[in-house]
């Protein structure tokens, strides 16, 4: 039985490290922001920081939460820029995003969109 898949190349994954409890807040705005959807788990981490605002008295929980985005390219930079904001992350202690590119993936994308997208049609 022959498989035909579909190859993506133009995405990137955003992936964003938060403090637990924060992530539902993160995960609205991507969508909001145009992103499809979005994985949440649960992590521990620690890191420099955590000594340096120990010393300080502030407590920074090793419960995280990590969200991944998968975003097209000319999207990513918004989502991006949004999850940051829900995150505030321009607060110490408050965790990291970051972007990769994805040199490939690959998901069930419907006969009619790959049509569309074969004929040079972009539109809705």
């Amino acid at each position: 039985m022959k498989h035909d898949i579909v190859v993506l190349t133009d995405a990137t994954l955003i992936t964003c490290i938060v403090q637990r409890g924060v992530a539902d807040r993160v995960v609205t705005a991507a969508l909001d922001a145009g992103a499809q959807g979005a994985t949440v788990f649960y992590a521990r981490g620690t890191g420099v920081r955590q000594r340096h605002l120990g010393l300080l008295a502030i407590t920074v929980s090793a419960e995280k939460e990590v969200i991944y985005v998968v975003a097209a390219n000319d999207q990513a930079d918004h989502i991006f820029e949004r999850m940051y904001l829900a995150a505030n992350l321009d607060t110490p202690g408050m965790g990291m995003i970051y972007m990769s590119p994805l040199e490939k993936m690959a998901t069930y994308v419907p006969p009619h969109v790959v049509a569309r997208h074969l004929s040079g049609r972009d539109d809705d």
